[in-house]
């Protein structure tokens, strides 16, 4: 049961697009540790197997959940300034058939839909085969690596402000 875990959404007071999983995995062992006390066992390994297996699912959805705030947040974000309406997901994590399904819906139910690309699962357990993937869909658009007529960055500043200092980058 996905929701039988209660576990805290990370970053809920900040509205910016930056993401973490610390304070979700601490969430996770605590609330472990509670379930342990609850039933009596000592170690997360002697709890039953559909205790494990709630936990595991709680931390999932809240997980995504995470996701799905944040990437909304970038998405608006990115429509609105550069008109993009397309999202790639690629990577093992894209194997997963809940993860897809949810951006699915995240691209689908917005005021003006989102094309999701993501590869076939088979395609999706290899970084190599992520990079290949990647490279695919950038040579599909014009996209290239040549350095003249870009900015470069020693270190990208992937934050959405205006107010980003390139020295201090």
């Amino acid at each position: 049961d996905p929701k039988s875990v209660k576990l805290p959404i990370p970053l809920q007071r900040r509205k910016d697009c930056d993401f973490s999983y610390a304070g979700l995995k601490t969430a996770v062992r605590l609330a472990a540790e509670k379930i342990c006390v609850e039933r009596g066992v000592e170690k997360v390994d002697e709890l039953p197997h559909e205790d494990k297996a709630n936990i595991a699912a709680s931390f999932q959805h809240v997980a995504f959940r995470h996701v799905e705030i944040r990437l909304g947040r970038a998405m608006e974000q990115v429509q609105k300034e550069d008109g993009i309406k397309h999202l790639a997901v690629v990577g093992g994590v894209a194997a997963n058939k809940e993860l897809r399904r949810r951006l699915d819906a995240l691209c689908s139910d917005r005021g003006e839909p989102w094309d999701m690309l993501v590869p076939p699962p088979r395609l999706c357990t290899d970084q190599g085969a992520m990079s290949a993937w990647a490279a695919v869909e950038r040579l599909m658009v014009g996209s290239s690596d040549v350095p003249e007529g870009h900015d470069v960055y020693a270190r990208y500043p992937f934050s959405f402000s205006s107010n980003n200092n390139d020295e201090e980058n």
